[in-house]
């Protein structure tokens, strides 16, 4: 991070500290245990200073300190942008639902999107990012799947001027079958992760024998430089993806 060997920062599940608390906490299910940090978001912004930090919460509710005392936090989207650029629009709102502000509640939980326009001389760039719906079920489309490409497709429509080139990334939680490719195909954006032979988007940290959940589509796939899906670091159980493009 202290490198900043990019401009654009997209990241899913992030916390973000709205109550005084230590800088770890603790997320508590039925089925898991999960260390968090407190402000990830706030980590994140502190080894970024100058650039343009945006969080886009889609649910709120309950951690707990080691005491298991419980602490109210934010969960959701944040992106930064390097100080060199121009952030001339942003929009953030909703792909399934909308903000859940008494607690995490079941599944499916809201799902949210951000897309910042940003300027470089006289050109501009569309980033748009969210995580895709999850369902215990597996990764195959269902109902709720489609309807939140179209609300993606739409809000697309709805932000982006005229023929801007367009990236749109995130953890989507589908197979490389799923409809949403033609959706989204259907608005002129090309997949990187299968049409460039990635065939593994996640880590050592995932057990599982499918290995897509992960995935970036450009309206301009000649603008591309490079695009990686690298094994390490290892982060999460999700890999990054590294796209190098010009506006």
């Amino acid at each position: 991070m202290e490198q900043a060997a990019f401009d654009v920062l997209c990241l899913q599940e992030v916390t973000r500290r709205i109550a005084p608390s230590p800088d770890w906490l603790i997320y508590r299910d039925p089925y898991r245990r999960l260390d968090q940090r407190a402000d990830l978001f706030g980590d994140i912004s502190r080894l970024l200073p100058g650039w343009l930090a945006t969080f886009a919460p889609a649910t709120r509710g309950l951690l707990e300190d080691a005491a298991g005392r419980p602490i109210w936090s934010e969960h959701g989207l944040a992106c930064w942008v390097a100080p060199q650029l121009s952030v001339t629009g942003s929009r953030q709102d909703f792909v399934h639902g909308r903000f859940r502000a008494s607690g995490w509640g079941p599944e499916p939980v809201p799902r949210a999107v951000q897309m910042q326009r940003i300027a470089s001389g006289g050109a501009a760039l569309v980033v748009a990012h969210l995580h895709g719906l999850r369902d215990p079920n597996g990764k195959g489309d269902t109902p709720d799947r489609d309807t939140q490409a179209a609300s993606l497709r739409r809000q697309l429509r709805e932000f982006r001027n005229g023929n801007e080139t367009v990236v749109v990334a995130g953890d989507f939680n589908l197979l490389p079958d799923s409809s949403t490719f033609d959706v989204l195909a259907a608005e002129g954006l090309i997949e990187l992760v299968t049409t460039r032979g990635h065939s593994d988007t996640r880590t050592v940290l995932y057990p599982k024998a499918q290995r897509h959940a992960n995935y970036c589509f450009v309206s301009d796939p000649d603008r591309v430089i490079a695009f990686d899906v690298p094994a390490t670091p290892v982060m999460s159980d999700h890999r990054p993806m590294i796209l190098d493009l010009t506006i």
